[in-house]
């Protein structure tokens, strides 16, 4: 069955799910099951991965996919394609051009008149010296002036035309730089379709779910955290700056976001069993089987055809994939003592000498020297006898044991038959192949430009903020996201968090107050790392950095300054000796801190203070003060040590005092040279 007799149903995006680095993308298509039970589905992208096409029918209806593979076809428009903005930077180009060129000459026109100057007339020796009239000097001066002023004038509206020309053609240029790749760029397209084979009764009506991967896809977390000042919960609106460059733009489809990586690998791996004994189990069998013998004397004819007039290699051809470059084959694990064997392959293969007509290809041998050249034969004549001798057959290497070949070997679709001009015993013999034509892996490598594209600010990508889990989240609504390769944001839904708002100030460091918001997620997802813009009162205020939040997690968020919130801070330092013979030094430290709340509502202040830490057991710290040590919530962050908290409970327009300090004692001993430490 030919290309043209097969069915060929048109298929609808309808769901993407897109991963740390690709795409799952997923069609629907649906149609009458013909006689023979091949369909193609179209509409596929060049992108994709051959390898990770699933085909299923939807729903029990008696019919199944029993075979799928992709093929490329070309495909001739009905128009021609839109290339308006190439013709709008052609004229752009001439318009730039154009008023460069009126720029050029403006200004040589004002080093021409800039350049005017007296001459005098040639004097003879016995003529007496004549004066100049100055009225000629001013009034040459006069005109240089006026002129200029007029071609500087002229000059910057020249330059003016000229930025504004260039600025068009860059904002075309950009343009054309972040179109869609879905839209086609000649009249011929070229496309891929899943070629699938139905089994059940023909004429039933079925819809085919076609699923794909494709690289060229990312996205970043973001949040729009929403909330009212003196309430205790807020919203936070989970948002995804997605950008894609597959090749086919997503309108209308369902998006989710995944954390997981497609190009990982989850089939759980096979453990042998190790026995003792000479009882052993027999292997599984891997469907790999020798190579006929003769498998040389099948290029018999070929070899006698004589050169061809091309002396380019020939291109190999691929089993059940498109053409591509052939690498060197992998090597082989061999029993010990044994010799590299002489196969390449997983299956006897076809005759090289068959060729479409039955006519033979010729190949161009280098003649062996001092022969005659080779003079081509006459049309209907007999072929000449062979300039040279054919190769001499390699004879096989004996080997210890049958070979074993690697799973790159038994993966039959991917394999690559090599041709007659292949040296080294590789020809009419199967190797491993890339699976890729130089023009789909053209549109794989500019789709996955994506992988370098800037990120937004605070954004972290999915897989360093996920850690040791995968999640995934499912848009509310259908999107739109073309295939430019620039960020477009999708809001995927809204998650409830408990807010509260705290004041934190370090009076030590700077004496401001700041205020904060714990956000707590009290959901059974988490909530990646990533910008978060803070709304407050229906105000924006300003876009955080939100880490990653596990489930039951709570963390803060700064949102600056509290300027209606006044701290101070005093420390007292006394200097005294103590001890039966005065040899120990105390160091007495008093500290004083003062609140004011000028806010119309009461607030919760956290005020930090740090005291010394030693790991001397000679010099004590003994702590005055009714400051608490961090506890329950230290989860939130990390403390240094020695750190203290006081938490206090602000009213509305009110103040507060709060005194505390610590004991330094030093032995004489342990006394620094040149004095102590005070602060």
């Amino acid at each position: 069955m030919t290309a043209g007799t097969v069915p060929r149903w048109a298929s609808t995006l309808d769901s993407v799910v897109v991963y740390a680095q690709g795409a799952l993308c997923r069609r629907l298509a649906r149609g009458t099951v013909p006689a023979g039970g091949h369909v193609r589905v179209a509409g596929l992208p060049r992108s994709l991965d051959p390898g990770s096409l699933r085909a299923r029918v939807v729903g029990a209806s008696g019919v199944r996919v029993t075979e799928a593979r992709v093929e490329v076809e070309a495909e001739l428009l009905d128009t021609e394609p839109s290339d308006e903005l190439r013709r709008e930077e052609e004229r752009l180009r001439d318009d730039c051009a154009a008023a460069r060129g009126r720029r050029d000459r403006q200004r040589g026109l004002i080093q021409e008149v800039a350049a005017l100057r007296p001459v005098p007339p040639a004097r003879k020796r016995d003529d007496p010296h004549r004066r100049t009239p100055v009225d000629a000097w001013l009034e040459l001066s006069a005109f240089v002036d006026e002129r200029l002023t007029g071609l500087h004038s002229r000059l910057r509206e020249l330059e003016e035309e000229l930025r504004r020309a260039e600025h068009e053609l860059a904002v075309v240029v950009d343009r054309i730089s972040r179109a869609s790749t879905d839209v086609p760029s000649a009249p011929v397209a070229g496309s891929m379709c899943a070629v699938l084979t139905l089994d059940g009764a023909g004429g039933a009506e079925v819809e085919l779910e076609v699923e794909y991967g494709v690289p060229g896809a990312v996205w970043v977390p973001a949040y729009r955290l929403t909330h009212r000042a003196g309430e205790s919960d807020g919203s936070l609106v989970l948002r995804a700056s997605v950008a894609q460059r597959t090749g086919e733009d997503w309108t209308g489809v369902r998006i989710a976001l995944a954390t997981a990586d497609l190009r990982r690998r989850t089939d759980l791996p096979r453990l042998r069993s190790v026995r003792i004994g000479r009882s052993q189990s027999a292997p599984a069998p891997s469907g790999w089987r020798e190579h006929p013998a003769g498998l040389t004397d099948l290029f018999a004819g070929y070899d006698a055809a004589g050169p061809r007039p091309d002396t380019g290699p020939a291109p190999a051809v691929m089993v059940g994939a498109a053409p591509g470059p052939v690498p060197p084959p992998p090597p082989l694990p061999l029993p010990e003592g044994a010799s590299p064997p002489a196969f390449g392959g997983a299956m006897a293969p076809a005759p090289a000498s068959a060729r479409p007509g039955g006519r033979p290809r010729t190949a161009a041998r280098p003649a062996a020297p001092g022969a005659a050249p080779a003079v081509p034969a006459a049309p209907g004549a007999a072929p000449p006898p062979a300039a040279s001798a054919p190769p001499v057959p390699t004879p096989p290497v004996p080997v210890a044991g049958p070979p074993q070949p690697d799973g790159a070997e038994l993966d039959y679709s991917a394999l690559v038959l090599c041709g007659p001009d292949e040296q080294g015993g590789r020809r009419g013999r199967l190797f491993p192949g890339s699976g890729f034509d130089p023009v789909t892996a053209e549109y794989r490598r500019r789709a996955e430009t994506v992988g370098a594209l800037p990120l937004p600010g605070h954004a972290v990508r999915p897989r360093e903020s996920a850690g040791s889990f995968d999640h995934r989240f499912d848009a509310a609504a259908p999107a739109d996201i073309p295939s430019d390769g620039t960020w477009h944001t999708v809001t995927v839904g809204e998650i409830p968090v408990g807010l509260r708002t705290e004041y934190l100030c370090v009076p030590s460091v700077e004496q401001t107050v700041y205020t904060t918001l714990v956000l707590s997620n009290a959901t059974g997802q988490a909530l990646l790392a990533g910008p978060v813009e803070v709304t407050v009162n229906e105000d924006f205020l300003l876009t955080a950095a939100l880490p990653t939040l596990a489930p039951g997690g709570a963390c803060r968020v700064g949102l600056g300054p509290a300027e209606a919130i006044g701290v101070t801070r005093r420390v007292n330092l006394r200097e005294s000796t103590a001890g039966l013979r005065n040899n120990v030094t105390v160091l007495d430290h008093r500290v004083h801190v003062e609140l004011a709340n000028r806010l119309p509502v009461p607030v919760s202040v956290e005020v930090r203070e740090r005291v010394p830490v030693t790991s001397d057991a000679d010099v004590r710290i003994e702590e005055r003060a009714d400051w608490t040590a961090p506890g329950g919530d230290a989860g939130l962050e990390r403390h240094a040590p020695g750190t203290r908290l006081w938490r206090i409970e602000l009213p509305a327009g009110g103040t507060a005092a709060l005194d505390g300090g610590y004991e330094i004692r030093i032995p004489a001993g342990k006394a620094l040279t040149g004095g102590n430490r005070r602060s």
